[in-house]
Order: C-alpha cells, then structure tokens, then sequence
C-alpha cells in the first residue's frame, strides 16, 4: 500500500506531454522579441518551406531552411558579410502553444544553446 501510495505521483507527471505542433509553425509570419541590456529588440520573419526573410532594424536578410524533421530545421545565411554569418545554425522547437513557441538554438555542433520564443502573426 506504501508503494503505491508512493508511486501515485509519478504516474500523473509521466502522463502530462506539452503541445508539440510544429507543423503549424513551418510557414508564415512571426515576431522574436529579446531583451539586449535592457532594451527589447524586435525581429520580424517570414518562412516558406524553404526560405526565411529576416527584418530587424529595419534591415532585411534571406537565408535558407532546410528541415531535418518536423520539429528542427537549420538555417543559413544566403548572403553572409563575415564569417560568423557563414555559420549554419540548428533551431529546435520545442513546445507549442497556441499561436506561439518556445525553441532552442545553436550554431552547428556548438553545445551552447540559448532558448526563445516566436509568435506568430498570420
């Protein structure tokens, strides 16, 4: 009885999954918002399968998408100006939730990531 008293807990954490629907994330319009020494600082994009325009500061940049499966995608600056812009970049989803995102991020076979949150707008 002990045990299963116990173990009562552990049933109902391993049986709650976050949404996870990232389907409805592969194209459209979206803002990322991220707060840089006290100041936010908007990005606003739009992805098609297999691009994404970038506007931020009022200046705009494409870079390329290639899906790895439905939840993770590297991006690729098309027309990079240095060589930290040449470096492709892994984007994870990793939760959904209505009409927006929580996601990781990392340049490619870096293990520091850094997490976000994206909107979207349409």
């Amino acid at each position: 009885m002990r045990f299963l008293l116990l173990s009562l807990p552990f049933t109902f954490i391993s049986c709650y999954q976050q949404e996870r629907n990232c389907s409805d994330f592969k194209t459209g319009k979206f803002k990322f918002e991220q707060e840089i020494d006290g100041k936010t600082h908007t990005t606003i994009f739009e992805r098609t399968e297999e691009l994404e325009i970038d506007t931020y500061e009022g200046k705009s940049d494409t870079s390329s998408i290639r899906w790895i499966n439905d939840c993770e995608y590297i991006v690729q600056k098309m027309n990079p100006k240095n060589m930290q812009e040449k470096k492709a970049v892994h984007m994870k989803i990793l939760t959904t939730k209505g009409d927006s995102y929580t996601f990781e991020y990392s340049f490619v076979g870096d293990t520091n990531k850094q997490k976000g949150t994206v909107t979207k707008l349409n």
